[in-house]
């Protein structure tokens, strides 16, 4: 297996895109994102995504690959990721795949067969209306009924993933959990991980909240709702729902950016939980730790 990959993995706000940027430049490296919302053009803000001097610094692949109202699956995902890599080592430089997305990365990671299944837009939006309804809890156990084994592997908390978990089970006619088998390994793969620890993540998370105020989210998320349909399952993102909740006069600003704060801790504890089932992850305290685990890597 001489197809390297290198990933860096972790909670929001935990500094995956500096500490990348620098062991990409440092290793001569390309970086693949594995970052759901990051894939959409326009939302910038909102999703932290890397600046133009960071992306002129590093070639950044999966970034600014779709509009807001375009659909994208993680089959897509795999395979547009699995096309980058492959192009980064044949230019002779190492890939790193960076982001939070879990399901992403482990599409990768463990070659997880996952079924093209189109979406059932009317299928959607009737188990959208019964979330509304009767709550989020009515239709994941509809989920759980139909495959057990879901309960494992969707975050009960997590309408998106949800909707799209029955959906391929009733359009299959078989358990979503039974679609998605690992298959043989793709690369020989290093996983590194980010973890600031809970005071200082919290900290973090806080800072940026205030600091995407600032820089204009306020501004991007009024320009985006002008141009798209608000409702789009694109903007049921932290930070563009609370301000959209803003903007539909349902909270103040102050509760907003509360909001924002308490939503993405609550996310990046969720991205722990999945992460800490890796056992192969290798969870460094600095950079120079990761430097050094990289290049025996590397070498071998």
């Amino acid at each position: 297996m001489n197809k390297k990959l290198i990933v860096i993995l972790g909670p929001t706000a935990s500094g995956k895109t500096s500490f990348s940027l620098k062991l990409a430049k440092k290793l001569n490296g390309e970086i693949v994102s594995a970052d759901s919302r990051q894939i959409y053009r326009e939302l910038n803000i909102g999703t932290a995504k890397p600046v133009k001097k960071q992306l002129n610094q590093i070639k950044h692949y999966l970034i600014d690959i779709k509009n807001p109202n375009q659909h994208y699956t993680v089959a897509q995902y795999k395979r547009d990721a699995i096309r980058a890599i492959n192009k980064i080592i044949k230019l002779g430089k190492t890939p790193f795949l960076v982001g939070g997305t879990g399901l992403y990365i482990k599409s990768l990671t463990d070659n997880l067969e996952i079924p093209e299944v189109k979406p059932d837009w009317k299928l959607r939006n009737k188990l959208e209306s019964e979330i509304k309804n009767k709550g989020l809890k009515s239709v994941y156990d509809r989920l759980i009924e139909l495959d057990p084994e879901a309960a494992y592997i969707i975050d009960k908390n997590n309408p998106r993933r949800i909707i799209r978990a029955l959906e391929i089970a009733i359009k299959t006619k078989k358990p979503f959990s039974q679609q998605r088998k690992k298959g043989q390994p793709l690369f020989d793969i290093l996983e590194i991980g980010l973890n600031p620890g809970e005071k200082r993540l919290t900290k973090i998370i806080n800072k940026r909240a205030n600091k995407m105020i600032k820089t204009g989210l306020l501004k991007e998320v009024k320009r985006l709702i002008k141009k798209y349909n608000k409702k789009l399952h694109t903007f049921d993102a932290i930070g563009y729902r609370e301000i959209i909740d803003f903007l539909d006069k349902k909270i103040s600003f102050k509760e907003a950016l509360e909001r924002i704060e308490k939503n993405t801790w609550h996310f990046a504890k969720r991205q722990m939980t999945w992460f800490k089932k890796d056992e192969r992850i290798f969870w460094v305290k600095n950079y120079a730790e990761a430097e050094k685990l990289i290049k025996n890597f590397l070498k071998k």
